[in-house]
């Protein structure tokens, strides 16, 4: 496949003229809407234009949302969706190691174009399937031109928001003429016209500063992998240079001290933190840093970081961080009295991270995040009346604690339907399937890796090494 096959899927439809969802629970997480129990969320294009009950309905398309949970959608502020045609390769790694190894170090450097197309479309499209209608895509595999392209292209074609976040490889040879001229290039060809309305882009970037100058200059966000025990020393001095500010977005931020935190805050920095993925690769402490952030001011996003161990969803994203601060404070306050016992949060708390706090972590707080007027329109609706979910004695319990992918029923954005009635619209799954196991089979095989549907961890190639 020297090319990737843009015709995997047709985009999605032009939104309705109006449409009217009727008869949900709305869960707004907009502060003046509120929660209703039997309310109407009215559309106009891509725009929420009211939200009321028994809203009139006109010459709308109507959807009859009764005993549907209607909600933002949701925002995952941290994927490396590049590795989507990877997944559950490395359930049981241990370490940030073993995660480099299955990535970075085995089958980075033999990625065509055509596999960051694939990569990213799967990931998208999985997003979708979930609820997940914003994914901030760290792309730290950007070999060339072509393969930027490539990974923007299937987020467009996809049809899912997205801020495109273009990085430099870690391994193997890249084509470092490209670098950081790229950045330039994809500003000019993809959102400088406004042609790409989903699309937002950003730099990934470490503590390079240069690079970060670059960004500053096109106006671009700066996303850094950063742990904070190993980088907070580097803080202090930054700060001082006036170099820290609300266009850095800082993923992980764990085991960061407390005065890392208060420059973190006086600074702006937007920060979203990882519970699955921290504790799976055992990253410094192990330990998620939304306490922390909360402690000092910071309302981080939830990012789901990566498929290669696990799933891709908010879910369980959400279930996770909810039991994991329950025993960090449990411990905590058995440790170190009464007095240091951290507030955790509720279901309600965990539900605004995925959504409005993502959003604001992602810089799109006034287009999602929130259902409101003047909003953007993009939404999901949970089948309640599923089997799994019927009776719902709490919305946001039902939401947080049981709901699954299979339950998203309808997934609208910018107005849009991209999934209905339990299906992602537009795919041509014989044909993804089929681009999905020649990009695995041409991987694996420059590899020189034998997959094993039973291995207990993914072992270091010959060329990792």
């Amino acid at each position: 496949m020297a090319e990737y096959n843009r015709s995997i899927v047709q985009g999605p439809a032009a939104p309705a003229g109006r449409t009217l969802i009727r008869g949900a629970t709305v869960l707004s997480m907009d502060g003046d809407i509120g929660n209703l129990a039997r309310g109407d969320i009215l559309i106009e294009g891509s725009t929420i234009t009211a939200i009321g009950e028994n809203l009139e309905a006109g010459d709308a398309v109507v959807i009859e949302a009764s005993g549907m949970i209607a909600m933002p959608g949701m925002v995952d502020t941290h994927r490396h969706s590049w590795e989507g045609q990877l997944r559950r390769i490395n359930p049981n790694a241990e370490t940030l190691e073993d995660y480099c190894n299955a990535t970075h170090f085995s089958f980075a450097k033999y990625y065509r174009p055509a596999d960051m197309y694939i990569g990213n479309l799967l990931t998208a499209l999985g997003c979708i399937d979930a609820g997940i209608t914003t994914v901030v895509d760290n792309s730290h595999n950007s070999r060339t031109g072509a393969h930027s392209d490539a990974a923007v292209e299937a987020l467009l074609d996809a049809g899912i928001r997205s801020v495109h976040a273009s990085g430099a490889p870690i391994s193997g040879e890249w084509d470092k003429a490209h670098w950081p001229g790229n950045l330039e290039r994809l500003q000019e060809k993809y959102v400088k016209n406004g042609d790409n309305p989903l699309l937002s882009l950003a730099v990934m970037a470490q503590l390079e500063l240069e690079l970060w100058a670059e960004a500053r200059r096109l106006g671009l966000p700066i996303i850094t992998e950063f742990f904070g025990g190993d980088m907070a020393a580097e803080l202090e001095g930054l700060h001082r240079e006036g170099l820290l500010r609300p266009d850095n977005i800082f993923n992980h931020c764990t085991s960061l001290p407390d005065a890392g935190w208060k420059i973190l805050r006086e600074a702006g920095v937007r920060v979203n933190v990882c519970p699955r993925s921290d504790a799976h690769y055992g990253i410094e402490d192990g330990m998620f840093a939304m306490q922390s952030a909360q402690r000092h001011g910071i309302s981080p996003g939830l990012s789901v970081d990566n498929e290669t161990s696990y799933s891709g969803d908010m879910f369980m994203e959400m279930r996770v961080a909810f039991y994991l601060q329950r025993v960090m404070g449990m411990h905590q306050q058995r440790c170190c009295g009464a007095e240091h016992h951290p507030v955790t949060q509720p279901a309600h708390g965990l539900l605004k991270a995925a959504t409005l706090d993502g959003a604001t972590c992602a810089g799109l707080q006034d287009k999602v995040g929130s259902l409101a007027p003047g909003k953007q329109a993009d939404l999901i609706l949970i089948n309640a009346q599923d089997i799994n979910l019927y009776p719902s004695g709490n919305a946001f319990g039902t939401v947080v604690h049981a709901a699954e992918r299979s339950n998203v029923d309808t997934v609208i954005i910018g107005g849009r339907i991209v999934k209905q009635s339990g299906k992602v619209l537009g795919v041509d799954s014989e044909r993804l399937r089929a681009a999905i196991d020649e990009s695995r089979e041409h991987l694996f095989a420059a590899a020189g890796y034998q997959p094993d549907m039973f291995a207990e961890k993914f072992l270091p190639l010959e060329s990792a090494k």
